[in-house]
């Protein structure tokens, strides 16, 4: 969708989010925030309205649905919403204090059960108005199991088939679906990886590249494009050879 004027953003008080809000905040703007820290999403609030938009934020968790379902009807009947982005999520490693059990169960509450609770009360006033637009954030990590992180690349493989399954059903209702698949993004989350992010980019120029893709409707935004194809042509590999090049890094 081009121009879209009253968008809700998940995850929007760091990373990916808090980069998206800044890029469409402008006069004429709604923008409709959430995130975990309440702090934080303030601040990134405060910046938007100096752009002159116009900005409601709310610290919600995603894994809570009569929350999440409670603030999305409340945001849409008082701007209904052009754009959802579905951008909150964890990524979890293992330790001590964290089971593989825990780290399963906390993250498909918040990668998946946060985007279904984020993205179905939107689907239903969409659906109403005929008229819309659904992104989901992914990740490249989603396109194949990575042995380094099961449980965040099952996860996003998750919402990934889902988002681009909804296009095709939701596309006779007038809603576009578009799934963002990023690789390595300077933030919180990324900083506390220790092992090599080969082709790691900004959030600021993240934003850029899904705002333009989301603009032309584009079924996949994959960036950056030497680590989506990468991963791409490892996914042709027998599985027992990508198995082994993949262990070899990336683990959390």
């Amino acid at each position: 969708m081009k121009n879209p004027r009253n968008i809700l953003i998940t995850g929007g008080s760091s990373g990916i989010g808090e980069a998206l809000a800044m890029h469409y905040a402008a006069p004429g703007v709604f923008l409709a925030l959430s995130g975990r820290d309440t702090a934080r999403l303030e601040a990134v609030a405060a910046r938007c309205r100096e752009q002159g938009a116009e900005v409601a934020a709310e610290t919600v968790d995603v894994t809570n649905r009569p929350a999440m379902e409670a603030w999305m009807h409340q945001v849409d009947a008082k701007k209904p919403l052009d754009l959802v982005i579905a951008n909150a999520g964890i990524s979890m490693g293992r330790n001590a204090s964290n089971t593989l059990a825990d780290i399963a169960e906390k993250s498909f509450a918040a990668n998946v059960s946060g985007v279904f609770h984020t993205i179905h009360p939107a689907i239903d006033a969409m659906t109403a108005r005929a008229r819309g637009q659904i992104a989901i954030v992914a990740s490249v990590a989603g396109l194949m199991g990575m042995p380094g992180h099961p449980v965040y690349s099952a996860s996003k493989n998750a919402v990934r088939a889902y988002g681009e399954a909804l296009r095709g059903t939701l596309a006779p209702h007038g809603i576009e679906v578009n799934v963002i698949c990023p690789g390595f993004i300077e933030s919180r989350m990324t900083a506390k990886n220790d092992f090599p992010m080969p082709f790691i980019m900004t959030a600021e120029k993240a934003a850029r590249i899904i705002v333009s893709g989301l603009a032309r409707n584009k079924a996949r935004i994959a960036f950056p494009w030497q680590l989506y194809y990468l991963v791409r042509l490892i996914t042709f590999l027998p599985i027992a050879l990508a198995t082994k090049l993949l262990g070899r890094g990336f683990k959390k």
